[in-house]
This record gives C-alpha cells, structure tokens and sequence, in this order.
C-alpha cells in the first residue's frame, strides 16, 4: 500500500497521550485524555475519561443529578457498577462489560452512582458530538449487558467485541444507528498476534490501550509505535489499521467517527455550535424545559 493517496494505506500513529489527572460529578478521581488543554477533541469525539480505582473515596459520590444537551455520552465497564436514572424515565445499572449509549438531545437530566460500597470501579465514558442536524433531537436511551454485545472471533485467538458498527469480517455491531456511524471495538490480542480492520477514510480513529502493550504498524519502514497501557494513540489519514500484540495479554478499545466539521461551542455540560445556543441551553435548563 502507498501513503501518497490519504484515503488508501495503513493509519499510522500521529500522537500518543497520556492524558491528566481529573475529577468531575461529586469528586470522582479519573484520567482525562480527550478534552484537555493540550487535547482538545478529535472531532466528533469530544471527551474520554478513564477511572479505575477500588478506593471507594475516589468514586462513592458518584454523578449526581446534572444536564446535557447536543451530544451523547457512552459508557462502557469493565469492572464495578453504575446506577443511571434520568428524567425520561430510564433506569438501569451498567455491569462489568456492559456499555450505556445515551442520546441527550435537546436535553436531559440523569445521574450516574455507583451500584457499590468498594471493591474496584473500572470505566471509560466517552463523549461523541452530534451534527448540528441532531442536536435537539428527542433524548434516546441505549443499554447492553456484556452477555448482549456481539463477539468474533478471529484467527490467533484474538477476540472483538463489536459495540457500534460493522466490522470487515460482518458483525454488527449493537449500535449502528448513529449519526456519525461509529465503529467502536474492544480487542483482545494475544502476544504476536496481529488484528487488521478497516477503517473508513472518512472517520477519525483513536486506539485507547486498555491492557498490556500493543504495536500500531504504519506503511513507512521503521514507523511502527509502541503504544502502552493507559495511553491514548490518535491515528493518522488511512483506510485501515495493523495492530500487533507485544505484552503477553493486551487489551485496546479501536473507535472511530465520521467527522462532522462544525463549529463546536461548549458550556460545561452543553454542546452546540454557537454561543447564543449554549446560553439557551442553560435558560431552557433553568426554566425546567429539559
């Protein structure tokens, strides 16, 4: 493959990140790696946070009651319990390997506690922008249990659970409706096995490393990185990616969207394209019309 035409050729890695130390809702401690100072958002994603703790004072006051409008947040466990509620009246609680997709819409209001006095609280929440287009559309609810997420398996032991989108072997995702048609996989990968997937030239893609340590091969000699547990690798123009295991048990999270290019106009828990829409946002919030 050639590198000369953006749309063919293997993602290389453009950036690798770490990320910050945070804390949101009530005092929950977590990592930030999307959303930052120095990483603003890879459009259409506009947040990631991480938190995995079992200190019980890092996570107990949880998120209480806050609002959202004009975007969706998708939350995905793999260790612990979250309780969510919001005032569209959906409940439910988010198990270990259990993802929740809400569409917030024209606005919602929901809190997030934990289903749990100890042990250990292991996430990612993910927020994903909507298209101008979409932003005041009706608030939606999406909620799996791991045992209802699809699964691959594939050659070398490696296994794919397949959360949004179609994956280039066909499984489907359960969400796949979306606006931005996210793809959004979790890998697991032996040790010097390699997972190829394409990825649509269209889209943005990040690989976050959940466990382990994984190589992202590129089309140019020597330009393959090595990207750790806990760090975040934004990948470059492409129509598919290469990934190798280096650790004996690795673990990583593939999403990608497809880009939307609009102004993006945020106020804490609002995001719209300008500023006199954020001030409705917060007026509608205030007078009860969420």
């Amino acid at each position: 493959m050639s590198n000369s035409d953006s749309s063919v050729g293997l993602r290389p890695v453009s950036r690798i990140t770490s990320g910050v130390p945070a804390t949101d809702g009530a005092g929950v401690r977590m990592t930030r790696l999307i959303g930052t100072d120095t990483l603003d958002h890879i459009d259409p994603f506009l947040l990631l946070d991480v938190f995995q703790t079992d200190n019980p004072d890092d996570y107990i006051a949880g998120f209480p009651a806050h609002p959202h409008r004009g975007f969706e947040t998708v939350t995905y466990m793999f260790a612990g319990q979250m309780r969510h509620k919001d005032n569209a009246g959906h409940e439910g609680v988010i198990g270990p390997g259990g993802i929740q997709w809400m569409t917030a819409g024209r606005g919602i209001v929901h809190s997030e506690m934990p289903e749990q006095e100890d042990g250990l609280m292991w996430g990612t929440q993910l927020w994903v922008n909507l298209p101008s287009s979409e932003k005041m559309t009706a608030p939606a609810y999406r909620e799996f249990s791991a045992g209802q997420l699809p699964k691959e398996t594939r050659d070398e032991d490696i296994e794919v659970i397949v959360i949004a989108g179609v994956t280039s072997q066909g499984t489907v995702g359960a969400v796949t409706d979306r606006p931005t048609r996210p793809l959004y996989l979790d890998v697991r990968l032996p040790q010097a096995a390699c997972f190829r997937e394409t990825v649509a030239p269209t889209h943005a893609a990040f690989i976050f490393v959940v466990a382990g340590s994984i190589c992202v091969a590129s089309d140019q000699p020597g330009a393959s990185n090595v990207v750790d547990a806990g760090s975040l690798a934004i990948l470059g123009e492409g129509s598919a990616i290469e990934v190798s295991g280096k650790g004996t048990a690795n673990r990583f999270l593939l999403i990608a969207g497809h880009t939307i290019d609009e102004p993006i106009a945020r106020g804490g828990p609002f995001v719209m394209n300008t500023d006199d829409e954020l001030r409705q946002a917060s007026s509608d919030y205030q007078s009860g019309k969420f």
